[in-house]
């Protein structure tokens, strides 16, 4: 696997590359050697986050996990990306296009699907076009973390969602 490896607000000394080679070096037993793992590290006041992407066609495997220590929070989110690979591993492997990242071995082994997804309700409802400030304004009125809406200007759906430090994400759809 070829590793990127970044920080923000922190240096990335060889102590926290070896660690990131020796717990995410375990993945890969799923993966081909081309694979490309992107790895950001970064603190914020106490907490130190790290963050693990793994682009692959037609799909994006992606975990992230904080705590106070660096070196545990690489323990955590090598944990979370085994545990997503095992739990979707029919899922992926059904997409034809990300199934070229995965080794054969994994895509052989047979693992128990512990949980499927269930969809327990299904809400229909007109979408009225707005702007995304409306959609903003609409979502917090509802005291909904998202909202969903057709965008006046561009005649798309859109999504507009709460984020942390009381912000907003859009996201538009990419044809």
């Amino acid at each position: 696997m070829r590793y990127i490896i970044s920080g923000k607000n922190i240096d990335v000394t060889e102590g926290l590359k070896s660690a990131v080679y020796e717990k995410i070096g375990k993945l890969e037993r799923y993966f081909t050697p081309d694979t490309e793992i992107h790895v950001t590290m970064s603190v914020e006041k106490e907490r130190q986050r790290i963050e693990v992407t793994i682009p692959m066609k037609g799909t994006i495997i992606r975990a992230e996990q904080v705590s106070n220590d660096m070196y545990v929070s690489i323990d955590l989110v090598e944990e979370i990306i085994e545990r997503q690979l095992r739990k979707y591993k029919n899922k992926l492997i059904e997409q034809k296009q990300a199934a070229i990242n995965f080794n054969q071995a994994f895509i052989e082994d047979d693992y128990a699907e512990d949980d499927s997804i269930k969809i327990v309700k299904t809400k229909k409802f007109a979408i009225k076009p707005m702007d995304p400030e409306e959609a903003c304004i609409q979502m917090e009125l509802l005291g909904h973390n998202f909202f969903v809406y057709r965008n006046a200007e561009t005649d798309e759906v859109n999504v507009v969602y709460k984020r942390k430090g009381n912000t907003y994400g859009l996201i538009e759809p990419e044809f």
